[in-house]
């Protein structure tokens, strides 16, 4: 666990006991599936993602003495006190800052939550930084990396912009991401999500992380590979070789897939959408290179260069049940932002 050191005063800074903070979403292109322990989030595999610029979380937290219970509203939705991810959250914070006054929470997100386009990951984050604001926290990104973790896994990946590795580590305290390369490394990359439906999943990602790590024959061969995928992604990053990213990340996303679908129930994300739009890229790569990652969830991202975005975009929104597309190039880290969702 993070705490505040000597050089790290707890206190309010900025706007009072107020600050605001926005987080992208990200998307692995080497997947973490399965945690070692639950408590603390820490995965069985470390993970390489990028962020995505087109998917933004905005988060304004607010401590004060007016407040007799911490309250958050996602998305014009107020949650539950039973819903307590995000108030154990600002519970560590609090705790980490030395400070006792309850917190509002606003946060507001452009894009469909809980379905499988990594809501949760820019959600944490932007949480974390808003909250570390308001506290008065003075956090490097290493140790922002580490306390989003324990928010959600794939939120301390969200700290970051461009291409990230999130280290599976030994211990919580050496458990955090790391950016490969920058935004401006890899200009062309694109990312488009295909969404075939914004509804809530049944599975969410936490419970079929846990019900496939303890029922799937395949998940230890889902381990023993993954530290080559990890190797071939960050050398095809560096590279900015298309053709193996792509191919890589496709291949590792089915595999991770394949030990939800072998898991007691079964895991089954997919539509018909879902497998229409992976039969369609692979058709399409003979003259439109371009490959397929889904995490979690029905919809489906799919990778191409710059120079195919338009077309490949244009041929996605023409297929039976897409509903929508979001087009995104690699993105900023997150950031404090001046500009509060509540007065």
């Amino acid at each position: 666990m993070v705490e505040a050191g000597g050089s790290n005063p707890p206190g309010p800074i900025g706007d009072g006991m107020k600050a605001t903070a926005k987080a992208n979403a990200n998307i692995a292109l080497v997947k973490y599936w399965g945690k070692r322990d639950e408590a603390l989030i820490l995965p069985h595999n470390s993970s390489i993602s990028m962020t995505c610029d087109a998917m933004e979380t905005v988060t304004t937290v607010e401590f004060s003495e007016n407040y007799d219970t911490d309250t958050a509203i996602i998305n014009d939705e107020e949650l539950h006190s039973d819903q307590k991810r995000v108030y154990d959250h600002i519970s560590l914070i609090r705790k980490m800052a030395g400070i006792k006054e309850k917190a509002k929470i606003v946060s507001e997100s452009n894009f469909p939550v809980a379905a499988g386009l990594a809501s949760s990951a820019s959600g944490f984050a932007a949480l974390t930084v808003a909250a570390a604001a308001a506290a008065g926290l003075k956090l490097s990104e290493k140790e922002l990396s580490i306390v989003a973790r324990q928010g959600s896994g794939s939120a301390c990946r969200s700290i970051f912009g461009g291409f990230v590795e999130w280290k599976k580590g030994t211990k919580s305290s050496d458990s955090y991401a790391e950016q490969i390369a920058g935004k401006d490394h890899w200009k062309d990359f694109r990312m488009i999500a295909t969404i075939v439906k914004e509804a809530r999943k049944a599975v969410s990602s936490r419970s079929g992380m846990s019900q496939t790590v303890k029922t799937s024959p395949y998940y230890g061969g889902w381990l023993s590979s993954i530290e080559e995928d990890l190797k071939g992604m960050r050398e095809a990053i560096r590279s900015k070789n298309f053709t193996a990213a792509g191919s890589l990340a496709e291949y590792n996303a089915l595999k991770m897939h394949c030990t939800m679908m072998t898991s007691k129930p079964p895991i089954i994300y997919w539509t018909p959408a879902t497998v229409e739009i992976m039969n369609a890229v692979r058709e399409w790569r003979q003259d439109l290179e371009s490959y397929f990652t889904m995490d979690a969830g029905p919809n489906v991202k799919v990778m191409c260069l710059k120079k195919d975005e338009k077309e490949l975009r244009q041929r996605l929104s023409e297929l039976d049940g897409v509903v929508k597309t979001i087009s995104c190039a690699p993105g900023d880290g997150s950031s404090v932002s001046k500009n509060h969702l509540f007065d």
